[in-house]
């Protein structure tokens, strides 16, 4: 049974996320070294150990990614995002979401669709369609190619986490990004219609008759950019499909042989070797200035969110391994019936979190202690995108703010807002179409 010492631990554990999610970034990782501070010298657990692979792994995917956009090769797909919109201006709600979902599922990093949300908007604006239907929902396609994308953090934690259970990359790879892509389709589907038609909305046409709104000439222009930044992109894409190869063929790494027993290069490894190697080639071939190496905001935010995933995965880390055994004992057969519930954890602690790679690094683990299949834990992988239940990310009070008819809203109750029933529809999609292929796969 739980005793009194239990649930003061636990209340540490509860307060420090809660204490580093009021400051965000890597206030996650300071507000975790709190709580792991009180439970190892005040209650003297002993700590478990830092997720020294998955944080490599996030180490050299953030350096490769932080090159390419120092050589241009960011700000190039961006361009081409903004061609593809402009020219399916009627058909911007799907449009929209597929290309921030595919663009971030190449690159791993939702910067790139920051970049494409005020052309989404101005696109939805100048065609008379309700800008909230494409905006909300490309956030939230977004965030879905996280889920699945080999650049990301999050889903580089997968791989390090499941590589001992015998779950490949491809898996992961061929559960999580149609399962997301059908999900976001569904869900883009759903706002199709949803809410009046712009000319009809109260909120615009206040703002019409004020003169707070009035149009403006989508510009046109098309900017050059040098081969170095399409040599960029180039290379980082033949990483990709290195990832996923040599990730499928695992016999294919390298092996060596030592005291008579065989020894074969691991699947974290090798993702962190291939980034690394492909961000030295970006380098290279596309000349990229020194002074662009860790200078953009893809190296400032990823080292941000690696500090968040350091301390809150050490955290719960330490608390989980400590009550593993009563953790089994009371909630193993449970979870084991009814794996969806770890679904829910998953999505709640997102919530709180505002971060996907944290999220994976702190609960994973346990749903591995707590003997959840691999295969479940891959379908369940969408639930980690809970973040819009709370409207305090940087990509949803911006849309908020680049939608200038008034559609895309922050409710007074603070959760009746625009994200939420878009982001509850394509979550639970992925998860049901997940749960699905997941059957095939494994």
């Amino acid at each position: 049974m739980m005793d009194m010492m239990f649930w003061m631990e636990l209340a540490v554990v509860i307060i420090a996320i809660f204490i580093g999610a009021k400051w965000g970034g890597a206030g996650l990782g300071a507000g975790g070294g709190i709580g792991l501070a009180v439970l190892v010298f005040v209650f003297g657990m002993k700590p478990g150990a830092p997720p020294v692979s998955v944080l490599l792994i996030i180490t050299a995917v953030i350096t490769c990614a932080s090159i390419l956009q120092g050589s241009g090769g960011l700000d190039f797909l961006v361009s081409i995002a903004e061609k593809l919109l402009r020219r399916n201006p009627k058909n911007i709600t799907f449009m929209g979401p597929l290309v921030c979902y595919l663009f971030t599922l190449f690159c791993g990093t939702a910067y790139v669709a920051f970049s494409v949300y005020p052309v989404i908007a101005e696109v939805a604006i100048g065609a008379r369609v309700r800008p909230e239907r494409p905006l909300t929902m490309s956030v939230i396609g977004a965030q879905s190619g996280i889920t699945g994308s080999p650049m990301s953090a999050a889903t580089g934690a997968m791989i390090a986490l499941l590589a001992v259970k015998g779950v490949t990359p491809l898996q992961i790879f061929a559960v999580s990004i149609p399962a997301c892509l059908i999900g976001v389709l569904i869900g883009c589907a759903f706002m199709f219609k949803k809410g009046k038609e712009l000319a009809d909305d109260p909120e615009f046409q206040r703002r019409v008759m004020s003169g707070e709104f009035q149009d403006k000439e989508i510009s046109t222009d098309s900017k050059s950019f040098s081969p170095n930044a399409k040599r960029g992109v180039v290379v980082f894409a033949l990483g990709i499909l290195a990832v996923v190869f040599f990730g499928s063929f695992p016999n294919l790494l390298p092996s060596w042989e030592t005291a008579g027993k065989v020894s074969r290069l691991s699947i974290p490894n090798m993702v962190q070797i291939v980034m690394l190697c492909c961000a030295g080639l970006i380098m290279v071939i596309a000349n990229v200035e020194p002074k662009k190496l860790a200078d953009g905001s893809v190296f400032r935010s990823g080292l941000i969110g690696m500090v968040a995933v350091y301390g809150v995965s050490w955290l719960t880390a330490t608390f989980f391994n400590f009550y593993k055994p009563m953790f089994v004992s009371e909630f193993g057969n449970m979870i084991a019936s009814a794996p969806i519930l770890f679904a829910v954890a998953l999505f709640i602690l997102s919530g709180v979190l505002f971060s996907q790679g944290a999220t994976v690094t702190a609960l994973v683990p346990m749903g591995i202690g707590l003997g959840i299949a691999p295969a479940d834990l891959v379908w369940m992988f969408p639930a980690v995108s809970g973040y819009f239940v709370i409207p305090a990310g940087g990509a949803i009070i911006g849309c908020v703010a680049f939608d200038r008819t008034g559609t895309t809203q922050i409710g007074k109750f603070v959760f009746n807002h625009s994200y939420m029933l878009p982001g509850i529809v394509t979550t639970l999609s992925q998860l049901v179409i997940g749960y699905v292929i997941a059957k095939f796969v494994f």
